[in-house]
């Protein structure tokens, strides 16, 4: 059995190849070629279906809303959705596909920093059941747009900046996100959204960050809500932001005890008649999803570095470039071997900077080895561009040994496409 950060139940089969949800993971390279990613549909649903459980545990009132921005996918939103949980959507783009999906409109929230006046219209016209309301401007825009009353609530930036990229802190006072609780916009946004004829303020949302392992700034967080709290507040998102493993030794919280921390904290501050919303994305599809490529070079300099080349890069997985993410490799071909050469795995793209895992122990690499490389689940699909007029990989779900094309390989003739 492989560990983490691998999807659960990955194994080195009698071939000496990587499986998931087994299925040989070189087979599916000769099947559907390289890069691709693949998706373990049984981690998804167990993921979904530990935190249902974590908080069914202590109360009916909370909703578990998928992130989907994690991964944009309609076959994700469709498992997802069969599994009850909700959907967050940040775009008009996100909530089209949540809708094509099956989505009750109902069970949408819709994000978003800047929303345009379309996306406003198209989600009053959807039926969507909640906006998160973001800036002083989109209070106007939503009065200015909508036709109807809208069920919304307020972001609020409390004023906590976790231990995490600053790239993916979005808690702190100095954010882009929603209203200050500091300088007291939260409370001018809240009395001025209850002033409202178009908008009915329900709750109060707020997200400090992304990949974060320790749980107490989230009790800060909501003990710093609690201080504007009204009888108006019936609901209070907790946004996402739970860490997954990336590297073998990374030991993120178990899903229950950090479902567990947040209950105890909206307990504490707000009691027990709030509903609680919680936003888990690259916690539901992180470790479910891999990424393989094709070993196409091989050049060492010596005494400096080994570099392996592969036929991706950050086209396909652009978060080492962003937030000098870090990831493990392994040869997939030869998964029972001794990992003994250090050598860093180079994209192909016409960038110095594309370089996707750093002094990565492998398998005595070859050219046309087929290396994974695991936890790109999240954001990987969901960043990827045509750099270098680069086709985007296929996304493939994987189950019971069957293998499933979910969002096919771009082509070409795919990047003429749009041309006017």
């Amino acid at each position: 059995m492989v560990g983490m950060p691998y999807p659960v139940g990955t194994v080195t089969n009698s071939e000496g190849h990587l499986e998931i949800a087994g299925c040989d993971v070189v087979d599916l390279a000769a099947r559907f070629g390289t890069p691709s990613y693949l998706f373990s549909v049984p981690e998804m649903r167990n993921r979904a279906r530990a935190y249902l459980d974590a908080f069914g545990a202590h109360t009916d009132e909370f909703e578990v809303l998928y992130a989907s921005k994690a991964l944009p996918v309609t076959a994700a939103y469709r498992l997802f959705a069969s599994e009850g949980l909700s959907v967050d959507v940040a775009s008009g783009g996100e909530l089209t596909m949540a809708l094509a999906a099956g989505y009750e409109p109902s069970r949408i929230y819709m994000h978003g920093n800047n929303k345009t006046d379309a996306e406003i219209r198209l989600a009053e016209e959807s039926g969507v059941g909640h906006l998160i309301l973001d800036s002083f401007d989109e209070i106007e825009r939503c009065e200015r747009v909508l036709t109807g009353k809208q069920d919304v609530m307020i972001r609020v930036t409390p004023g906590i900046k976790p231990s995490t990229h600053t790239y993916i802190q979005t808690g702190q006072l100095d954010s882009k996100f929603g209203f200050g609780l500091e300088d007291g916009s939260a409370e001018r946004a809240i009395r001025r959204t209850l002033a409202s004829s178009k908008l009915r303020l329900v709750g109060l949302h707020f997200h400090i960050g992304s990949q974060i392992f320790e749980t107490e700034p989230f009790r800060l967080a909501v003990k710093a809500l609690a201080s504007i709290k009204g009888d108006w507040c019936r609901m209070l998102d907790l946004g996402g932001g739970l860490g997954i493993s990336y590297e073998n030794a990374d030991e993120p919280p178990k899903i229950e005890s950090y479902v567990d921390f947040k209950i105890e904290a909206v307990r504490e501050f707000f009691g027990h008649e709030v509903r609680i919303l919680i936003e888990p994305g690259r916690s539901l599809v992180g470790n479910a999803g891999v990424t393989i490529y094709t070993v196409g070079t091989i050049k060492e300099i010596p005494g400096i570095r080994t570099y392996v080349s592969v036929d991706g890069g950050m086209s396909d997985n652009l978060r080492p470039m962003l937030y000098d993410a870090r990831y493990e490799a392994a040869i997939a071909n030869r998964a029972g071997r001794a990992a003994e050469t250090v050598a860093t795995i180079a994209g192909s793209h016409c960038e110095s900077g594309d370089i996707l895992v750093r002094d990565v122990a492998l398998a005595d690499p070859h050219v046309g080895d087929i290396l994974i490389t695991p936890a790109t689940g999240a954001y990987g699909h969901a960043m990827a561009n045509n750099y270098n007029g680069m086709p985007r990989p296929p996304v493939i779900f994987l189950e019971d040994g069957e293998a499933q094309v979910v969002v096919r390989r771009e082509t070409w003739d795919d990047l003429l496409a749009r041309d006017a």
